[in-house]
């Protein structure tokens, strides 16, 4: 369950910065900057921080290897759900849903990782480690 929560903050966070949709922050900036450029601001800032903390946890758990290879696997499943009819992503739309869960499943196995490899090989890590 904890993985799914951060996945799912992960999703909402990048979906919250820029999806498809008219409900995001780069369409809400450009259309309300004139009116409450504080806002505006805040709201940017406070996604900027949940930013650093995921990019900063998965950079340091997986490290641009493992952000590497999880894309590189996602995209492979991709093409193999391609190849066989399954989805097709010429909708641009589509594309941008795709690109943020891909986004959000390597940020949600950054910031877990720790916790799958404990589950997997039973190591701890020593930021785990309890004084």
């Amino acid at each position: 369950m904890s993985f799914f929560l951060r996945w799912l903050f992960a999703f909402l966070l990048l979906a919250a910065t820029y999806n498809p949709t008219d409900w995001n922050y780069f369409r809400g900036a450009q259309a309300y900057w004139g009116q409450t450029p504080s806002v505006v601001t805040l709201v940017g800032l406070l996604l900027l921080a949940g930013y650093v903390i995921y990019l900063r946890a998965t950079f340091r758990s997986i490290g641009p290897g493992g952000v590497i290879f999880v894309l590189a696997l996602f995209g492979a499943l991709l093409w193999v759900a391609s190849d066989f009819g399954l989805i097709s992503i010429s909708d641009p739309g589509l594309a941008t849903w795709v690109a943020i869960l891909a986004g959000s499943l390597v940020l949600g196995i950054g910031m877990s990782w720790s916790i799958i490899r404990r589950a997997i090989s039973g190591q701890v890590d020593t930021d785990d480690v309890e004084e």
